[in-house]
């Protein structure tokens, strides 16, 4: 059975995030609403979804709509995902959750007190690569893990883009940061040791990096960049005795190879090009129809959130 998908918002991750993974999968894309009627309208012609609504409200109301995709500014994913919990709508929310722990806090206690499933997109989770390079750091085929090493840039963004606006909860380690974090909370609770940021303007950083310790010791660093020549996504995981590094861990539908070195030498795995996105929706709708467990929740978005801001605190920066 299909899923009926409303899009708050028509933006432009939600070609890869959603239209093309409900594609495959065969769910239906009923709604979609937008600050601009006319930009609505002209998403719905390209992307094959079903009608157009006035407002958010419309759509996270429309009883025809289960489940809500939500990719709005950082700064109304928290708002309009407490209006779906209120209308009684899963929601499959992009990340970060909310602007900080304390608005993600709210989301949170609300969801659980209604019974609603709200999902932060940490698409990269459900990709096999992924899961082949995390369970690799714990099954002691590279010793003991180490140190994680995440570094993440890409090219700049228009000027007038919301990930440069403080308002809407922009930056650097908001847009790209919360990745490597939320990748290092895989293997327990860390600690910010130290934090840089550069400032493109007044609290919005366009570049951050940070080093921080897990409590077994194993040491962490994130690069994250808004400002560079090229895309760049990778994932390296030492240990005592090799490493693993993962090419694309955000998108390995581009470069889905797995480089492992041990004692033994350097192999290279290759785990399928199909969309991290695709398999984020596949579970997404396993959990709505028939109850299958999610490895993702709400008290891990509000954890992930509080070292967010204990990130930006160690750079000398305030929380969004």
């Amino acid at each position: 059975m299909s899923l009926r998908i409303g899009i708050l918002g028509a933006s432009r991750i939600a070609e890869s995030a959603i239209v093309e993974p409900a594609r495959e999968l065969g769910h239906r894309l009923v709604a979609v609403a937008a600050r601009d009627p006319l930009r609505a309208q002209l998403f719905a012609d390209k992307y094959g979804v079903e009608r157009v609504v006035p407002t958010y409200q419309d759509l996270v109301s429309d009883p025809e709509i289960d489940v809500v995709y939500n990719p709005l500014a950082n700064a109304l994913h928290a708002p309009w995902n407490l209006a779906a919990v209120a209308a009684g709508k899963p929601v499959l929310t992009e990340k970060p959750f909310a602007r900080n722990r304390e608005e993600a806090a709210r989301v949170a206690n609300t969801a659980v007190a209604e019974g609603i499933t709200v999902m932060e997109g940490f698409h990269y989770l459900f990709h096999p690569v992924n899961q082949r390079a995390l369970a690799i750091a714990r099954d002691g085929t590279i010793g003991d893990l180490a140190r994680i090493e995440v570094r993440m840039g890409m090219a700049a963004p228009q000027p007038d883009d919301p990930r440069w606006s403080l308002e809407l909860a922009g930056g650097a380690l908001m847009d790209l940061g919360c990745y490597a974090l939320h990748l290092m909370r895989r293997f327990g609770e860390p600690a910010v040791v130290t934090a840089t940021a550069v400032e493109r303007s007044a609290g919005v950083d366009e570049r951050f990096d940070a080093e921080l310790v897990l409590p077994s010791g194993v040491t962490g660093s994130t690069t994250n960049s808004m400002v560079d020549a090229e895309y760049s996504f990778t994932l390296r995981l030492l240990g005592t005795r090799g490493e693993v590094f993962v090419h694309n861990f955000i998108k390995p539908r581009d470069d889905d190879r797995l480089t492992l070195t041990t004692e033994d030498g350097t192999t290279v795995e290759h785990h399928g090009t199909r969309a991290s996105y695709t398999y984020q929706l596949e579970a997404f709708a396993a959990h709505v129809q028939r109850g299958k467990a999610l490895p993702l929740d709400v008290e891990d978005a509000v954890a992930n959130m509080a070292l967010i801001d204990d990130a930006y605190r160690s750079a000398g920066m305030q929380p969004r």
